[in-house]
């Protein structure tokens, strides 16, 4: 389980960072980072774990009672068109910094899920499978997956037809089988294998 050894180790304050959305055919990737000003509460922390471990209602109750700690928190997003145009570690990396510079305090160090850090003036250490390490990295995990999985199912409302609202936008069959029968939106990464068909019949002026 995530602990908080790794934050405690370090001097002053430390945010943990981590994004979601990589994956998906659909949809933003969304980054956010996070500090706990002080450590939860046993029983809170006990709770904490890598978002992609939870259950949608476990991820839902942590994400409420964080607002009810002195947790201090903030999201970053890289659009569709940004991931076209940066590629996905690229869109990952400014989703990151977005929610860096969003937070109300400046962390002291920066704990970054992965091996490749964003560009930020923060002394930083990457955590390869910090979301199932670290507390701070993994809270950020379950705020980044929360407020992504709301954004895809109010596009799933505007959109329907794709399943965004139980996919989130990654390639299942109910999607796959949607994207053959409606297309593509504009809120599709063409880049993706899957859309790379579209995306050149779109630059022959066959798809809109």
């Amino acid at each position: 389980m995530p602990h908080l050894e790794i934050e405690s180790s370090l001097d002053g304050l430390v945010a943990g960072v981590d994004e979601v959305g990589r994956g998906p055919l659909a949809g933003p990737v969304v980054a956010a980072a996070l500090i706990f000003v002080t450590p939860p509460c046993a029983a809170l922390a006990a709770r904490i774990d890598d978002s992609k471990k939870l259950t949608e209602k476990c991820r839902d109750a942590v994400f409420a009672a964080l607002f009810e700690t002195d947790a201090v928190f903030a999201v970053g997003a890289a659009s569709v068109a940004e991931i076209d145009r940066l590629n996905i570690l690229g869109a990952s990396l400014l989703a990151m910094q977005r929610a860096l510079s969003r937070l109300k305090l400046c962390p002291d160090w920066v704990l970054v899920d992965g091996n490749r850090p964003p560009k930020i003036p923060h002394r930083v250490r990457c955590v390869v499978g910090g979301d199932g390490i670290s507390l701070s990295i993994a809270a950020a995990s379950i705020v980044a997956k929360v407020v992504r999985d709301r954004g895809m199912t109010r596009l799933d409302r505007r959109w329907p037809g794709y399943g965004w609202a139980s996919n989130a936008g990654y390639s299942t069959k109910i999607h796959l089988d949607a994207l053959a029968g409606l297309g593509p939106t504009p809120h599709h990464r063409m880049g993706f294998a899957p859309l790379l068909s579209f995306a050149q019949l779109r630059s022959a002026g066959e798809l809109p």
